[in-house]
């Protein structure tokens, strides 16, 4: 790890090791969630508290609505988080929290509360990306260790990242336009999924002919990425069907192993180049199954590869309890303010 000292609001210098507890908290979106975690990689404990039916007659999520609810529901995860370590404010080393990128309005509300937290108990706050922090989840439970190469795949973001050290992290390549989890969104809004969409249209997807329907691929220079031509060859697909019965099951299949290619290629074409010899699924949409069998697939050729469990996968503050332990690009400025777009 990165050995960084940090220093608390009486200037009581703290250095992290492997007993240090971390607690963080995560509100970048629909997840109220906060989390202890050991040395960066034990979860000591671990609470979410979803918003998914509040937003489902939305058909997404209502940034105003999940404030709130994000207001109503911190302190009740913040204490079912002690009470699940069963330990007090006095053993935890530093707070942390997501910094961005997310709803401003969420996301104020878990870096109000950690940084109050910090206050009060006099112990160094830590901001954490929440990018870095979906990379981090990786270490959770796990022996990795940097150098590796990532494909981070999210609801707002596809990335090809090198990842050279703890804190030394380089992108190679991005979507041009849309992420991938965006994608997902749109396609099932388009052929009649509930939200979310992405997790029911990877349902639906099994019980369909994924060569039912042949797709592009754009093609793009380098490792970056485009979407936006999938989701309007997908547009006219539908409409082709001109009111008839839509073969949901198909479309859906067909639609994911486009994207699950796409991403393959790509991961693979930089993996040739950078010699490592492990590679890491992280974000979100890792839960996706057929991007993770197409990942997985890597181990036949002799790579070690790694992906958090399911519920790591998705917006978690025991990721960001990690990313800070690590040093992963963390801001440990008092005064940092949230961010809802990338830094």
């Amino acid at each position: 790890m990165n050995n960084k000292k940090y220093t608390s609001f009486s200037n009581t210098t703290v250095e992290l090791n492997e007993n240090s507890l971390i607690m963080a908290i995560e509100s970048s979106c629909d997840e109220t969630a906060c989390s202890i975690v050991k040395g960066g990689r034990e979860v000591v404990a671990n609470v979410v508290a979803s918003q998914i039916k509040t937003h489902e007659k939305y058909g997404g999520v209502f940034p105003e609505i999940a404030a709130r609810e994000h207001l109503e529901a911190i302190n009740v995860v913040i204490d079912e988080a002690y009470k699940q370590a069963n330990i007090s404010a006095k053993d935890i080393t530093a707070y942390a929290a997501t910094v961005g990128p997310g709803l401003v309005g969420c996301l104020l509300v878990g870096l109000n509360a950690a940084k109050t937290l910090a206050l009060v108990h006099d112990k160094p706050f830590i901001g954490v990306n929440h990018l870095n922090a979906h990379l981090c989840a990786n270490y959770l439970d796990t022996e990795l260790k940097p150098p590796f190469l990532a494909l981070l795949v999210s609801g707002g973001h596809t990335q090809i990242i090198d990842v050279k050290s703890y804190s030394e992290q380089t992108i190679l390549g991005e979507t041009i336009d849309d992420a991938v989890g965006e994608a997902y969104d749109k396609v099932a809004r388009l052929i009649g999924l509930p939200y979310p969409g992405g997790p029911k249209l990877d349902k639906m997807a099994q019980d369909g002919n994924p060569k039912a329907f042949i797709l592009p691929q754009a093609k793009v220079d380098g490792y970056n990425f485009s979407f936006s031509g999938l989701k309007t060859a997908m547009l006219k697909l539908v409409k082709s069907f001109d009111g008839k019965e839509l073969p949901t099951a198909d479309l859906c299949a067909s639609f994911q192993e486009c994207v699950s290619k796409t991403l393959y290629k790509k991961l693979k074409s930089a993996l040739e180049v950078s010699g490592y010899k492990q590679v890491v699924l992280a974000g979100g949409v890792a839960a996706n199954s057929e991007i993770r069998k197409k990942v997985f697939s890597f181990t036949d050729e002799g790579y070690e590869v790694f992906a958090p469990p399911m519920k790591y996968c998705t917006d978690n503050a025991a990721m960001v309890a990690s990313c800070a332990y690590f040093n992963t690009n963390t801001f440990d400025d008092i005064n940092v303010e949230v961010f809802s777009r990338v830094k």
